[in-house]
């Protein structure tokens, strides 16, 4: 058997089912797309018999090249591709979203593109989000670095899941940016009726062509239906559902623009061009950071601490509006919590220990309770801040990359980037 034959299974409970075998990573399991549509499991050891009704056979896709020709009156974009679902296609047969989207694919799959700019367009690498390290940061702010000399703006492809921490690790690695960078994903892959790919791409290049925007931002579906796109704050933003089309929403911010099906631009939030005298400067990552992230839960115990004893930063993911830790010993059976407080004290004495609030909205005031202002004596930072986790894990990271350890405590209550508001915006409850 091979992927993408069709089979007739017969199961010891004298079932039989007709599908096409997909990927499984479990090899107890067979994975069969039925005729229905619908994907079903079957445990190997409850087959009786399997035959092939048909084999698949791979049918070898053309080579399409990509137009060279450019005209002289339209501004120059360039696409570079990092992979992710926006430069996926799904395979039928098996059901599988494969990253088989040429950088030469994408363009001819959206015409529209040539009438908005000259494009062009390469692949920097083909990573799965959940996979990227700082390495890959680096990378990606190095070749945005050389295609800004030759283009009037960048739309960069990325995959959903961390497109949020790579949009924050580029707004602080390239420093004095005077041109935009707008990240795009996608929900669904580019070959699908529903996909979001097309709008997404397509509005960030009309965004980038009729605007002065010199930052770097994120583009994507405003709602569920092909309304419009937002252009969203890279450091205020998350992705808030794991599959909707507009699943990135703005934290205590509002969007920045939205572009709507004819390629109209309305700027929501007043932005005005920035434009700095220096020379765009890379600030890179040190890829050999260990930064570790540790959230607050009831029953927690000391040796949760500890084990970050060697890392070179924590975030603190706290509870409620003070980042609350369970670090006070309120009866005879939260002794525990004592040990915690102690073991967090001796933590922040060595590396840099930042909180945030698992509260989706809203920021942090570490004066309100006493067990804010315990932490704080501890020696714990973020008190009247509104990061996201995101930005706060991204940020402690390249502070420690490139600033000394008493230069942190100053700057991270300090907005570099957007990454602390100025005041909270009202947020309407996500949908």
């Amino acid at each position: 058997m091979k992927e993408g034959d069709y089979l007739e299974i017969r199961t010891k409970d004298n079932e039989i089912l007709y599908g096409i075998l997909m990927p499984s990573s479990d090899k107890t399991i067979i994975s069969l797309k039925l005729d229905s549509g619908y994907n079903i499991g079957i445990k190997r050891n409850k087959v009786l018999n399997i035959k092939i009704k048909e084999a698949h056979t791979q049918k070898q896709e053309k080579e399409i090249k990509q137009e060279t020709k450019t005209n002289s009156k339209l501004k120059t974009i360039t696409i570079l591709h990092t992979g992710g679902t926006v430069a996926s296609k799904v395979d039928y047969r098996t059901g599988a979203v494969k990253p088989s989207f040429s950088p030469e694919d994408l363009i001819n799959k959206f015409p529209e593109l040539k009438e908005i700019a000259n494009i062009k367009s390469r692949l920097v690498g083909n990573y799965f989000s959940e996979d990227i390290r700082f390495h890959h940061y680096n990378t990606m702010a190095k070749e945005i670095e050389i295609e800004l000399k030759e283009c009037d703006g960048i739309i960069l492809t990325h995959g959903t899941d961390t497109l949020a921490h790579t949009a924050c690790a580029l707004s602080f690695a390239l420093e004095n940016l005077n041109k935009p960078v707008i990240l795009v994903g996608a929900q669904r892959s580019s070959d699908r009726p529903s996909s979001d790919a097309a709008m997404n791409i397509i509005s960030a290049a009309n965004f980038i062509i009729k605007t002065e925007y010199n930052e770097v931002a994120i583009c994507m579906h405003g709602n569920s239906s092909d309304e419009y796109c937002d252009i969203l704050p890279a450091l205020k933003t998350k992705k808030l559902h794991s599959s909707r089309r507009d699943a990135f929403k703005t934290i205590n911010a509002n969007s920045i623009a939205k572009v709507n099906k004819k390629g109209e631009v309305e700027f929501i939030t007043e932005y005005k061009n920035k434009q700095h005298k220096e020379k765009l400067k890379l600030k890179l990552f040190n890829e050999k950071l260990k930064i570790g992230i540790i959230t607050a839960h009831p029953n927690m115990t000391r040796e949760e601490i500890k084990i970050f004893s060697k890392f070179d930063g924590i975030v603190l993911n706290g509870t409620g509006i003070a980042g609350n830790f369970p670090i006070n010993q309120i009866d005879s059976k939260s002794k525990e919590n004592e040990l915690l407080y102690k073991e967090l004290k001796k933590l922040a004495k060595k590396i840099p220990c930042v909180m945030v609030s698992q509260c989706v909205f809203g920021g942090i005031n570490m004066n309100v309770y006493s067990t804010g202002r315990r932490l704080q004596e501890a020696g714990i930072l973020g008190n009247l801040t509104d990061y996201i986790l995101e930005s706060a894990f991204i940020k402690l990271a390249w502070l420690l990359s490139n600033y000394k350890k008493k230069e942190i405590s100053e700057l991270w209550n300090k907005n570099l980037r957007g990454e602390i508001s100025n005041r909270l915006e009202y947020q309407k409850e996500f949908i």
